[in-house]
């Protein structure tokens, strides 16, 4: 009879129970022979700070936070990685043998994984990039954008003052446009993102004229219910490489698995089939 814990592991959030993760990481689980566990945890506010200093002494070895923990969590860590500090959030947390809580962001590597496997001819450096969006999921994606090299950011919301805040952060490669004028960003643009959560199930669509878009643009939409956005068929009829969200929850997914359980999971067609749950 062995006596080693088996390590558990969970998404931490308010609500939580939609969450698409404890599919994915139990079946990553279960096709690596890996004896874990992976929760879904509904945590209040209020509770946070008592259940993560709770949870490595109950087996766990880390966990996903989601909405609305993700800057919080920030101030409860003992490490704070740099990407994670330059978005100001954490997603993943892992809690090491020594007792210390090392807080890190893989949102930024699952934006540019994907990306990079859905459209193989991206090159980020040819030119701007146009983001619509200015809440948790664009800061990432603002970070990842920079350490990749695309030479301006052209960035709208439909509250200017949360796009300001941004640019301050940021800096001066990112460049602010009014909402009412955002389909101006898409001129010459080569990377467009919808950061937003407009076009998801039950939201208003994304409504900025698609005009300008150039067939040579690579587009995706961080939005994956539905998979294919009305932002995204526009965009696919304009002949523009388009990519889905998907993928990001899947690749930021893998580096936390990796660190948790010790074994780096492949994102497949396996994977992508279990998340959508067919």
């Amino acid at each position: 009879m062995s006596d080693r814990r088996i390590p558990l592991a969970a998404v931490i959030g308010s609500p939580i129970a939609h969450s698409r993760s404890p599919a994915l990481h139990a079946h990553w689980l279960r096709r690596y022979g890996i004896p874990g566990y992976y929760i879904p945890m509904d945590v209040a506010q209020a509770d946070l700070a008592e259940v993560i200093r709770a949870m490595p002494k109950m087996g766990f070895v880390g966990a996903n936070v989601t909405i609305p923990h993700k800057e919080t969590v920030l101030g409860l860590a003992d490490l704070v990685t740099d990407r994670a500090a330059l978005i100001g959030a954490a997603n993943t947390l892992i809690f090491r043998k020594d007792g210390k809580i090392h807080a890190d962001n893989t949102d930024g590597y699952g934006f540019v994984e994907n990306l990079r496997s859905g459209a193989v001819d991206w090159a980020p450096k040819t030119g701007p990039a146009a983001v619509f969006g200015a809440g948790g999921a664009a800061r990432a994606v603002l970070a990842s954008l920079i350490d990749v090299g695309v030479p301006e950011i052209r960035l709208s919301n439909r509250t200017r003052a949360r796009a300001d805040g941004l640019q301050k952060e940021f800096g001066a490669k990112v460049k602010v446009f009014d909402w009412v004028q955002a389909g101006n960003m898409l001129d010459g643009a080569m990377t467009v993102v919808n950061a937003s959560s407009l076009g998801m199930v039950g939201k208003p669509d994304l409504r900025v004229p698609l005009d300008a878009l150039s067939a040579k643009a690579v587009v995706t939409d961080l939005v994956y219910t539905p998979l294919e956005t009305a932002f995204l068929k526009h965009a696919s009829e304009a002949g523009c490489s388009v990519v889905d969200g998907l993928g990001m929850l899947l690749y930021q997914a893998a580096p936390a698995f990796e660190r948790w359980f010790g074994m780096r999971p492949e994102v497949d067609d396996n994977a992508r089939r279990i998340v959508l749950g067919i």
